[in-house]
């Protein structure tokens, strides 16, 4: 495997800590300058040595030299000393030819200072430099015709661009820099090609919320503006795509960098760290990636991963631990069809599962292949070789239970990583990626396939050091293309290790990335509120659909060694579903006054989504059903349905047998007896109607009755007293008429009994009842006395 940057200038610090006795000693040779001091035989010896001057190749071409062509090398000289450089010239060496690939890794190790080596082409053409202060800086450029560096056999040669010169502590011509590098040497066609395998992966990370905007339209929100600037001109995707169509390569595709693409063709949002929105403005440019991705991809070969890459170790190694979490990963498999169908309009191939680094061991085979992968994309450096197989085995592993490995290169997978900026560490990469390419097709005469799976998602830089290999290998003499589907189905070296590693051979540092086991539990947790949610909506697909893709995103691949982050995107999946959730809601209540035994409670619900709302039970629950009765019991449940945008009124019949306040609770439900939402709890005050209260009413009422009664007879009676009068004198008119007149006490006696009214209400015969009222009065009444008028 090649070595990272890092590792490399570790050990080429140590290759010189260990040079230093010998350079120290330089000195003392014949014909080296003396040293009068401990001070000045260390400046000679940071002046002399072979680090003293940085030499950088930048460009070398062509890679894979014809014996026709000219090898012409482009860098840089930088003087690293404290002295000045003088009489000074950079060449071009030829070195050793290597006789297998770990001597090509063990050269990659030291491939600056040390001990000289090669031997320098003609002088005439080296690149002469007069003088190079301290921290001075040169370019050169060499051009040797191939056939003056007399390679020999077929093969891969070490070549150097080294700087000889003098200094004043050291007058003397010395190597003070040196840049090795690897040069393919097959000139003529190689009895047996080996079929070379690349995979192009067009991967993102997650740049789509689960939020939406608040119209009806549902607007897609964006983390930020980054996917924009990746697809747009000079952008990472920009370019792996770009580089990828001139390329026989086999697209590895995320169908989430798809969808979130194709959403951002229309109108979208961006949500700044204020929480503000921002219109998208970037339609154009999306639209314009993802016709030149359909056209890239129109014939070829595509791998679609589920969708959002889902990291199938954290699945396989803690996720299985919650229940429903291998669920998402068969939803995640299903979207990437019709996601892929939809936008690129090509069959997806869902058989591939990769894993991240493609490191894989029995348990991640097993979660994948539950979601329907047969085919396991590994790597060489965790499917290590046990047997005795004196070369490197084809990629294809049958593995048992229907399934088969794909194993990677290691060394070829890897070549790019690190950074690839430099001019000088991408000129190296491609030519260490040439050389382990030759060196593996020279192992054996046997054909075989090879397969090289980079980084998920590699840098721009990395992705044009990637593709300026590629080209050369598919123009070379030792390989030729073919796709993942030819590599699979090839025939399998019968030594190739098939056993696929136990979990405890995964590598510990692949392991501290995984998402935690509370991650899994908070994703599970999710995904119980949107199933409750799910069954009171009229049109689900606005909601399970853009939730659903969200609790894929929370299983990226692209979460490791993000732990932070990962945990930010999960909390706002959870609290927006919670507020979208509480859009559908009880309106709180007030302390409620009964006024009788028996009243109407009025519950309201709120509605605020933009879909009518069904299928929801609200359940009304006295907290002591003996005192305060729902129903017909302690408690009673209503359908509810609510249009969008509105509220609705449920009324709730209540019997009170005792007074007192007592609390009552107001719970939504679905039809499947989950609670739904937030409840409710108000108090309802009831004033219980006495039996004592209830006779002192009812004798009110009856002596009410009985005072209209007799006052009705009175006025009978009266009524006909009146008409007896009445009669009375006009018999005496009549009588006056015809009789004497009466004088003295006999006249008056008469006028007496004659008045009008004189006893009238008194009983004439013994019989008659008693007269219950004085003889009524024409005189002027007292106050406060009563009158019967």
């Amino acid at each position: 495997m090649s070595p990272s940057p890092a590792r490399r200038l570790l050990r080429r610090t140590g290759a010189l800590f260990a040079a230093a006795p010998l350079l120290a000693a330089l000195p003392l040779l014949p014909g080296a300058a003396p040293a009068s001091a401990h001070t000045a035989t260390s400046a000679a010896a940071a002046a002399t040595g072979t680090k003293t001057v940085d030499v950088a190749v930048n460009e070398l071409s062509p890679v894979a030299p014809s014996a026709q062509d000219t090898l012409t090398i482009r860098g840089r000289v930088t003087n690293k000393g404290k002295q000045a450089v003088t009489d000074a010239h950079v060449g071009l060496r030829v070195g050793t030819s290597y006789g297998g690939r770990s001597a090509i890794d063990d050269a990659a190790e030291s491939d600056t200072g040390g001990a000289p080596d090669g031997t320098e082409v003609a002088s005439k053409y080296a690149q002469k430099l007069a003088r190079l202060a301290p921290g001075a800086t040169q370019d050169f450029t060499l051009s040797v015709p191939v056939k003056e560096l007399h390679l020999g056999a077929d093969g891969v040669y070490q070549i150097s661009a080294a700087l000889m010169g003098e200094t004043a502590a050291a007058p003397y011509q010395q190597t003070l820099g040196i840049q090795r590098t690897f040069l393919p040497w097959q000139p003529g066609g190689a009895d047996t090609k080996t079929r070379t395998t690349a995979l192009w992966p067009l991967i993102s990370d997650t740049h789509l919320t689960a939020e939406t905007g608040t119209s009806e339209q549902q607007t897609p929100v964006f983390s930020d503006d980054s996917l924009a600037r990746q697809i747009g001109p000079g952008g990472r995707l920009q370019q792996m795509l770009a580089l990828g169509d001139g390329l026989d390569v086999t697209w590895v595709i995320d169908p989430d960098l798809l969808a979130s693409v194709d959403a951002m063709t229309d109108t979208y949002t961006i949500k700044g760290p204020d929480g503000k929105f921002t219109p998208g403005k970037d339609q154009a440019i999306a639209k314009a990636w993802l016709r030149d991705l359909q056209a890239a991809v129109q014939g070829q070969k595509v791998v679609t991963l589920p969708f959002a890459d889902p990291d199938l170790a954290s699945l396989a190694h803690t996720g299985t631990k919650v229940g429903g979490s291998l669920g998402h990963l068969k939803d995640a498999t299903d979207a990437a069809v019709s996601t892929v169908d939809t936008i690129l309009h090509v069959k997806a191939d869902t058989s591939y599962a990769w894993p991240a680094e493609g490191a894989v061991d029995r348990d991640i085979v097993k979660v994948a292949t539950s979601a329907g992968a047969n085919k396991i994309i590994a790597r060489s450096d965790t499917f290590q070789e046990t047997g005795s197989l004196s070369y490197t085995p084809s990629a294809a592993r049958p593995i048992g239970g229907g399934a088969t490995a794909v194993v990677a290169d290691a060394r070829l997978s890897t070549a790019f990583q690190g950074d690839m900026s430099r001019a000088e560490n991408s000129t190296l990469a491609v030519q260490e990626f040439l050389a382990q390419s030759l060196m593996l097709n020279r192992q054996t005469d046997k054909q075989r396939t090879v397969v090289v799976a980079p980084q998920r998602m590699p840098t721009t830089s990395q992705a044009q050091a990637m593709a300026e290999a590629l080209r050369a290998l598919q123009d070379s003499t030792w390989s030729q293309p073919q796709s993942l589907a030819a590599a699979t189905t090839a025939k399998p070296d019968p030594g190739a290790r098939t056993r696929v590693p136990s979990a405890r051979s995964y590598p510990s540092s692949l392991r501290r990335q995984e998402l935690s086991r509370a991650a899994f539990e908070q994703i599970q947790s999710t995904q119980n509120d949107l199933e409750n949610f799910k069954h009171v909506l009229t049109d689900r697909s606005r909601v399970v659909t853009p939730f659903g893709r969200s609790m894929d995103r929370e299983m990226s691949t692209s979460w490791r060694g993000r732990s932070k982050a990962s945990a930010s995107f999960r909390d706002g999946v959870s609290t927006y579903l919670s507020d979208s959730t509480n859009q559908v809601a009880l309106i709180e209540k007030s302390r409620v006054r009964l006024s009788g035994r028996s009243a109407t409670i009025p519950v309201s619900v709120q509605n605020n989504l933009w879909q009518d709302v069904d299928h929801l039970v609200l359940r009304l629950t006295s907290a002591n059903g003996t005192r305060l009765r729902i129903g017909d019991g302690a408690f009673e449940e209503k359908a509810v349905k609510i249009a969008s945008g509105h509220s609705q009124s449920v009324k709730f019949t209540t019997t009170a047998k005792a007074t007192g306040p007592i609390t009552v609770y107001a719970q939504l439900y679905t039809e499947d007896n989950q609670p739904y939402g937030k409840q409710i709890a108000f108090k309802v005050d009831a004033t219980e109607i006495t039996p004592t209260v209830m006779l002192v009413i009812g004798g009110g009422v009856l002596l009410l009755v009985l005072a209209g009664f007799r006052m009705y007879t009175q006025r009978k009676r009266t009524a006909a007293a009146q008409q007896e009068e009445g009669a009375a004198q006009d018999e005496a008119v009549d009588t006056a008429d015809t009789a004497e007149p009466v004088r003295g006490d006999a006249e008056g006696e008469a006028e007496s009994e004659s008045a009008p009214g004189a006893q009238a209400d008194v009983p004439q015969q013994p019989s008659d009842p008693t007269a219950d009222t004085a003889p009524e009065s024409t005189a002027p009444s007292g106050t406060g006395e009563r009158v019967d008028r």
